[in-house]
């Protein structure tokens, strides 16, 4: 398997991880207060779009192939970095 192809396969099983991830905090949005509720609520339509930034992002790694895909890597990375923070923030704020 190609250096490409592992790099997909983990960032595709991240992506299923931070997927239930949301679906956890929608559910627990659900039985929050009012107030409570809108905060997590906004806070899930956010992790939600730079998910399907990241899923984008990744498409296109599909799309790209020779020394191309190597330069998309940079800025994936970047995009896993910010999403990663994106959930460990968010994992601390549903704890509460």
């Amino acid at each position: 398997m190609s250096d490409k192809e592992q790099y997909k396969q983990l960032l595709e099983a991240k992506l299923e991880e931070w997927k239930a991830d949301l679906d956890k905090y929608r559910a627990q949005a659900k039985g929050a207060s009012a107030g409570a509720q809108l905060k997590m609520n906004e806070q899930v339509s956010t992790l939600e779009k730079k998910l399907e930034a990241g899923r984008a992002k990744l498409a296109k790694l599909s799309d790209n192939s020779g020394d191309a895909w190597e330069s998309l890597k940079s800025d994936l990375d970047k995009t896993w970095n910010d999403l990663r923070s994106a959930f460990s923030d968010a994992a601390d704020r549903f704890k509460e």
